[in-house]
């Protein structure tokens, strides 16, 4: 521990609108806890959501807050090992200059949910960045829990590229809950980060086609190169008659929302064949309202949500050091922690950007 400085910097979470650039402490590992200097951290569009204020983390008259004050955000993250507290290097697997990222919660192993083997539901739901005792990754130190689920990455690997390991785990989980068969007409609605990894991931379970849909023409060319068969814009295209033509009148048989804009649940529901399986992953700022009939007494609609990204880290890892991703082209813009402002501002318009990261470590 004698390199490591007794002080950090950190941004902290003082409420929505309210964070700022803070000198706090370097943690100091307990029994089983990892301490990692932070390599690079991610910007998502739930964090850009967190510190606008929308409901789903702080609360109004039908729901609880859900984030937390005096809390570090940062949930996407990877971190080289600099310390290990008492028992940490076997619990974990891992060692000092190791490569390693953490799942985004960390479970209690208590609960019902965690005790029937479904941990990503824990009941607490302790997520890095949005709980005080599960400090996020927006700083120069933080550090893995020893409840946390950790991973190590392979010698080659750029390890800023870890840095999309949980969003990627993400969306493969959002594709497994599609049940994707090898005749399926695949529908990804969405193409910024975590969308391209459903178009890749998808790819995977090789569909008989898989198409992208976004508003973006670089996106979509991107969503190419990640494995889509065909592409289109709603803002040029009638999208749900297009899918129709394509599938015999029938409409697609996998649709997974990845976007957060009402319109495209809807577009969703009415492209989607009759027993048609649609996916929703995304967060939305505002609550959508769309013809339940649909769902129910017109298609009788399998509805899967699709929560963070249970034990698909490991198939992350491997799908981004295979290659399988044009990463340089995701990770578009690489901001020192003094900017997380214009990173949060970037990451919010969205136009010219997919994914926003920090680098603690500095970057020009």
């Amino acid at each position: 521990m004698s390199q490591i400085p007794e002080t950090m910097q950190a941004v902290v979470c003082h409420g929505p609108g309210d964070y700022r650039l803070e000198t706090r402490p370097v943690p100091r590992p307990g029994p089983g806890e990892v301490l990692v200097q932070v390599i690079a951290a991610g910007i998502c569009a739930g964090d850009v959501k967190c510190f606008q204020g929308t409901p789903m983390f702080w609360g109004d008259v039908n729901r609880k807050a859900y984030a937390e004050t005096d809390v570090i955000p940062g949930h996407e993250f990877v971190g080289r090992v600099v310390a290990l507290g008492e028992g940490a290097g076997d619990l974990h697997g891992l060692a000092v200059g190791d490569v390693a990222v953490s799942e985004q919660i960390v479970p209690c192993g208590e609960c019902r949910f965690c005790r029937e083997g479904n941990y990503w539901m824990c009941q607490p739901h302790d997520l890095y960045g949005f709980h005080r005792v599960t400090q996020g990754s927006w700083a120069e130190y933080m550090v893995y829990p020893a409840k946390s689920r950790n991973y190590r990455l392979p010698e080659g690997m750029d390890p800023r590229h870890g840095v999309f390991v949980e969003p990627l785990g993400c969306s493969i989980h959002a594709v497994n809950r599609g049940n994707i068969g090898f005749n399926d007409v695949v529908v990804i609605s969405g193409c910024g980060a975590l969308g391209l990894g459903m178009v890749a991931a998808a790819r995977m379970k090789n569909p008989a086609k898989l198409i992208a849909l976004d508003l973006n023409p670089h996106r979509l060319e991107l969503a190419r190169r990640c494995g889509a068969d065909i592409v289109m814009n709603p803002a040029e295209t009638d999208v749900v008659q297009a899918i129709r033509d394509l599938t015999g009148g029938y409409g697609c048989d996998v649709y997974i929302e990845a976007t957060g804009a009402g319109k495209s649940v809807e577009q969703g529901l009415l492209a989607i064949r009759k027993l048609g399986t649609f996916v929703e992953f995304s967060v939305f700022k505002d609550p959508v309202t769309v013809d339940w009939t649909i769902i129910g007494d017109s298609k009788e609609l399998n509805i899967h949500g699709a929560h963070l990204s249970p034990n698909t880290y490991p198939h992350a890892i491997r799908m981004i050091a295979e290659g399988r991703l044009p990463m340089e082209d995701i990770l578009t813009h690489s901001l020192p922690l003094s900017r997380f402002h214009e990173g949060i501002d970037i990451a919010a318009d969205g136009r010219s950007s997919l994914k926003v990261i920090l680098e603690p470590g500095g970057v020009a």
